[in-house]
């Protein structure tokens, strides 16, 4: 089983933002596989399914963002998700907006989400599939990833958004190491 989780903040307030792109592709992962039996568990918002054939999960912590990581890990321990199986969708301020990176390792690179579940998951070793916001040129950070996209932004993560699909299926199927040959 594939542990999905996309990372955002809960609530119609940051909706939109460009701080809750996980949030979001959660979702069009869900609506793409037909995946409607939402639940709360573990604080989170999930959904079981399949994708592929294969049982997954997907799911949106309910903890806001910087404590990501307390969610994740409940989920891994309840649910007996392997490490290897887990694939952690969110944004990043170094992408330019509307770029795709997956990879299988490496720092938080100043993300509070994601170093908040490399903290409780004591590893660097995560699958990430990473959707570029841009960096902001004249607005402290925190006031730009709270803030929505304009409308070329949204263009352009709206494609982003259309691969998601296949990379996650490309995961399931061939691996994060074929992921990040093909879509990188």
């Amino acid at each position: 089983m594939k542990l999905i989780v996309g990372l955002g903040n809960p609530g119609k307030k940051y909706a939109e933002t460009r701080h809750n792109v996980g949030f979001t592709a959660i979702k069009r992962l869900a609506d793409s596989f037909d995946i409607r039996n939402v639940d709360k568990d573990c604080e989170a918002l999930i959904a079981k399914g399949k994708i592929k054939d294969k049982k997954v999960i997907l799911a949106q912590p309910l903890t806001y963002m910087n404590n990501s990581g307390r969610a994740v890990a409940k989920l891994i321990d309840k649910y007996n998700i392997s490490l290897k199986d887990l694939v952690v969708i969110y944004d990043d301020l170094d992408l330019p907006t509307g770029k795709l990176r997956v990879k299988s390792n490496g720092s938080s690179g100043g993300h509070n989400g994601i170093q908040s579940i490399i903290d409780k998951l004591n590893t660097q070793e995560i699958n990430r599939v990473k959707i570029g916001i841009g960096r902001p040129l004249n607005l402290p950070v925190t006031e730009y990833v709270l803030r929505e996209f304009n409308s070329d932004q949204k263009k352009r993560v709206e494609k982003t958004f259309k691969k998601i699909d296949e990379v996650i299926i490309e995961i399931i199927k061939n691996g994060v190491e074929s992921a990040m040959n093909n879509f990188n």
